[in-house]
């Protein structure tokens, strides 16, 4: 059987990317969607549009989950609810209250989150040059969010900083986690098994939160802004559920099958390039000369976090790949 290092050099890194690219269009959905449903109500939706699709590939597992351990439904449930459900809301409410194109550069401080996770829970080693890049990627996304840095000193409103950015980072804390939880998810089950019960979990967390927050009925899942615009509304959570939701899933991780987890690092970058186009030519939401150079010096840092790993998973190699 081939090598992971071999098949990574041929297409699977390239459909890492392609299903990175795709996720990274969700802001084209997600935004106007804002303005016609709560945050916790779209990704309600989202779920049940992506469980829709995910349907035949979840019947046709069913028989695995019998040999599935205790400790794997752990980490399921948890990556369900911190990144499919509670982390997407962040994300949502990110975009509504800050500037999108900040946030999803914000967004790209997720591997260091993720590699310092994997660190306390599986104690995987870190490289000597981690915390200095780390370091590097965190001061740069300060920079990144604070959109006028000589008024910090005032206030941090006057400074830029905002809703926006808090959700941005929590959603960050969220996802970041997810990712450790879903290598613990994936080493216990199929990875077709494993997207989809991660969809199941989701939606039942998502179900309780609207319960909780009592909007579970009718005035809420369908509020008249949705009612006014029933078409527009419609078109983009099916948006929302195939072109950036289940079609990436389905083809990033068969590209994460095909390919190391540090060379899939880098391809996972598309997503960002493909949600700064997407929130900056169409949104109009712009960056400041210092914040391009505060979002390039962060993800040429998170790109070099990758790198410095890359040594220590080849050293390794019994460590879950993806």
């Amino acid at each position: 059987m081939q090598s992971r290092t071999t098949r990574s050099t041929s297409y699977g890194p390239w459909l890492v990317g392609l299903g990175a690219a795709l996720w990274g269009t969700e802001s084209a959905w997600r935004i106007p969607l804002n303005a016609l449903f709560d945050a916790k109500v779209i990704v309600f939706w989202e779920h049940v549009f992506i469980l829709i699709m995910f349907l035949p590939i979840l019947v046709s597992d069913l028989y695995e989950i019998p040999k599935i351990h205790a400790r794997t439904w752990g980490f399921l449930l948890f990556s369900g609810f911190a990144g499919s459900a509670v982390g997407t809301i962040f994300f949502t409410l990110a975009l509504k209250y800050g500037n999108p194109t900040v946030v999803n550069v914000i967004l790209n401080i997720q591997p260091v989150i993720s590699t310092m996770g994997a660190f306390l829970l599986f104690g995987d080693r870190l490289a000597r040059q981690f915390f200095f890049y780390a370091g590097i990627a965190i001061v740069a996304g300060i920079f990144v969010s604070v959109a006028y840095p000589t008024q910090i000193g005032i206030s941090f409103e006057r400074a830029g900083l905002n809703l926006g950015t808090g959700y941005a980072l929590i959603c960050a804390l969220f996802w970041g986690l997810s990712t450790v939880a879903g290598r613990g998810v994936m080493v216990g089950m199929s990875l077709r098994l494993a997207a989809s019960m991660r969809i199941v979990v989701g939606l039942a967390c998502m179900t309780l939160i609207l319960l909780a927050y009592g909007k579970l009925n009718g005035a809420a899942l369908w509020p008249p802004a949705a009612q006014a615009h029933a078409t527009k509304a419609i078109v983009l959570l099916l948006f929302l559920a195939s072109i950036s939701g289940g079609i990436p899933l389905l083809i990033y991780f068969q590209g994460l099958h095909l390919t190391r987890a540090s060379t899939a690092g880098y391809f996972e970058m598309m997503q960002t390039l493909a949600a700064v186009c997407i929130t900056w030519v169409f949104f109009h939401a712009s960056l400041h000369p210092h914040q391009v150079i505060a979002a390039i010096v962060l993800i040429a840092a998170v790109a070099m976090v990758h790198h410095v790993q890359q040594h220590i998973e080849t050293c390794n190699p019994n460590r879950f790949q993806g």
